[in-house]
């Protein structure tokens, strides 16, 4: 805004009058409490809304009469007048400047004409309707004042409006706020400069600036607005500022104040709000959304505390920690596909602690085994590397699993019995937000694995004699650099997840394996009336000297149902799609139909030994069926039964949602 010496920034002491053009207007404070949600936050904002409304008065309006003899009144009959009111005829009405100069400006007199309702030549007029149309000038929104003067002239009564225009605008001053973007109030009053300043326009800016900050979730709203000498507009904007923040501990059985196991700074690291920004709902939200996904606490609650008179208020989170220590009870089911469901059952105890040292760092155990598979996880997570702002988080963690290996390399060996896979896995995993709704993740896993049989010794070949590693010793080992990113586009049953994994074995040693494996998986749902429609497709590559137990298994009940596990084929490459449609049926329960498809994508002859084309897999098959799950305290457990392409019937016993 250009500077203007001669205007002298001192109120003239005129308030905005009312000017809704709602036919019942609400009362000015009340307007702009219902805009201002969190009003109620602090005593400062409601003495904001009562300044506001306070500047929007009434004009009194007086009935005067500038003739010295008394004004002719005619009384009607009985009951013609409602209250008994005295109607006086009016043969002239004309609109004035004050002291009954006329106004410079036509478009005025034209405004507060065309406002009038009631007041017109040969009219019979009661003072409540002159009321009532002086009130309308004034609403008008260009006028700051109307008298309504009856005169006596020789023609009767003449009624002389005589109205005070409100001043010319030159100039606008907003105060006190932050956040509102000046482009916003220059757009406003972009053709106003010069022009009668209209209450009327001046209110909608008024609307509209806290619209403004409603929409944003932001606690702001104009506190007061009054016209200054030299036609300059003066805004008074108050927003709510976070003066402080705070954190209490609350017992989770009696809610009494505790004290806490988090340390405070692990907490305050989670918010974006900060001291000094100004109340936004929707950013406090997402930070206590953000707290609860730390896993350690059971509750999270904000409370308001105004500070004093000013704007300012504390927040106070009150926290509720869950317990953070657990053990936990684990059940599975192994690939193994012979001898039923029960040798297949598999059981497991664990303990988990999600708050180590206070830092939210995560301590994982967990022992699993069955007649065969046997699996010993040890990990250990840190959410948020002290000192990083990119919130990566690290993980290592220790692996010693036991799976069968007929998967792949077919039935028992006749020297040796059931043949298993023995890994010995350690690694450290970095991950971190990229882009809203991405993570990515880095790391190293270094892996030594081999077959073994029913005594535990190694074996070097399987049942047809394939070599079980590329080195021909009883294990191969593998470091791999592990590259891969996350999709995923909300937690409810229509989003969408996508997966992305890239593996490289480094061979360090000569010995040591060298391939690149590359996997990807893909997820939509669905809502469709009261069931849910998922579509998933999955695919991978491998390229290099790897193991046959590195190859893509097809089949089986994570892959094509209907077929058992591994019975389609291994491949360098495989392509697996699936569609669901399941529906609530009652309680835990809920029902699904499934069809699925998969394939080695004629990849099985590039696997050492062949173990698909030994044990004569199709290369590619189909499968569909029905099942039912059941959310469990074990967790999700499904029962399933499908046909495949040959119209073989088979149950799949699963634990967990599909991989």
């Amino acid at each position: 805004m250009a500077s203007r010496r001669e205007v002298r920034f001192v109120s003239s002491g005129v308030k905005l009058p009312s000017a809704s053009p709602d036919p019942a207007p609400a009362p000015a404070h009340a307007i702009l409490s219902a805009a201002l949600p969190f009003s109620h936050i602090g005593r400062a904002i409601d003495a904001a809304a009562r300044r506001l409304a306070a500047s929007f008065p009434s004009f009194p309006i007086a009935w005067a009469e500038k003739a010295a003899a008394p004004l002719p009144r005619r009384h009607e009959k009985d009951g013609f007048c409602s209250g008994g009111e005295e109607r006086v005829l009016i043969n002239e009405v004309s609109v004035r400047g004050k002291d009954g100069v006329p106004l410079e400006r036509p478009e005025l007199e034209e405004a507060a004409a065309a406002a009038l309702r009631a007041c017109r030549p040969s009219a019979e007029l009661t003072a409540r309707e002159v009321q009532e149309d002086v009130r309308r000038v004034v609403e008008s929104g260009l006028f700051r004042s109307c008298m309504p003067v009856a005169v006596d002239t020789s023609d009767g009564i003449r009624l002389v409006l005589e109205v005070e225009p409100n001043q010319e605008f030159h100039g606008l001053v907003c105060e006190g706020a932050k956040m509102l973007p000046s482009k916003f109030l220059t757009d406003s009053f972009r053709d106003r400069h010069g022009k009668i300043i209209n209450i009327r326009h001046l209110y909608q800016v008024v609307k509209s600036i806290n619209e403004w900050y409603q929409e944003r979730s932001l606690t702001g709203m104009v506190s007061s607005a009054e016209i200054l000498s030299g036609g300059i507009l003066r805004l008074q904007v108050s927003e709510a500022e976070v003066n402080d923040i705070n954190f209490r501990f609350l017992d989770r059985r009696t809610g009494e104040p505790t004290i806490g196991k988090t340390q405070l700074d692990t907490i305050l690291r989670q918010l974006t709000t900060k001291k000094g920004q100004v109340y936004n709902r929707a950013q406090v939200k997402r930070d206590v959304e953000r707290v609860l996904s730390m896993g350690i606490m059971e509750d999270v609650t904000i409370t308001l505390q105004p500070v004093g008179d000013s704007n300012k208020v504390d927040l106070v989170m009150n926290l509720v920690e869950s317990t953070a220590g657990e053990i936990l009870r684990d059940v599975g089911i192994s690939s193994r596909t012979t001898n039923g469901l029960l040798s297949r059952l598999l059981g497991g105890l664990g303990y988990s602690h999600c708050n180590v040292f206070g830092r939210n760092k995560k301590l994982n155990l967990l022992l699993r085994g069955g007649q065969i598979d046997s699996l010993c996880h040890l990990s250990y997570t840190d959410p948020w590397i002290d000192g990083d702002n990119k919130r990566t988080s690290r993980t290592v963690m220790v692996q010693n699993s036991s799976t069968p290996g007929t998967l792949i390399h077919g039935g028992d060996h006749p020297d040796h019995g059931p043949i298993t896979i023995e890994r010995v896995t350690a690694g450290i995993e970095y991950s971190r937000p990229l882009r809203p709704k991405w993570s990515g993740t880095f790391g190293f896993i270094f892996q030594h694995a081999g077959a073994r049989d029913k005594e535990g010794n190694p074996v070097i070949g399987d049942v047809n004699n394939n070599q079980l590693t590329v080195s021909g010793d009883p294990y191969d080992c593998t470091l791999l650099a592990k590259l891969g990113g996350v999709y995923r586009d909300s937690g409810d049953h229509s989003s969408t997840m996508f997966v992305f994994n890239a593996e490289q074995g480094l061979p360090i040693l000569p010995q040591w394996l060298r391939f690149n494996r590359v996997t990807a998986h893909l997820k939509q749902g669905y809502e469709i009336g009261p069931a849910r429609l998922m579509l998933s497709a999955s695919g991978g590559h491998v390229e290099g000297n790897f193991s046959p137990h590195e190859a893509f298994s097809v089949g089986g009940t994570n892959s094509v149902r209907g077929y058992e596990e591994g019975a389609i084929g291994t491949g360098r490459s495989y392509a697996v799609g699936s569609g669901e449609v399941s529906c609530r049926l009652f309680g835990p329960f809920e029902g699904v139909i499934f069809g699925d498809y998969g394939s080695d994508l004629g990849s099985g002859l590039n696997v050492p030994g062949n173990p698909a084309g030994a044990h004569g897999n199709p290369g590619s098959g189909y499968g569909y069926g029905v099942g039912i799950r059941m959310n469990s305290p074990l967790g999700l457990l499904r029962v399933e039964y499908a046909f495949n392409d040959q119209q073989v019937g088979r149950f799949h016993f699963g634990a967990g949602h599909r991989n």
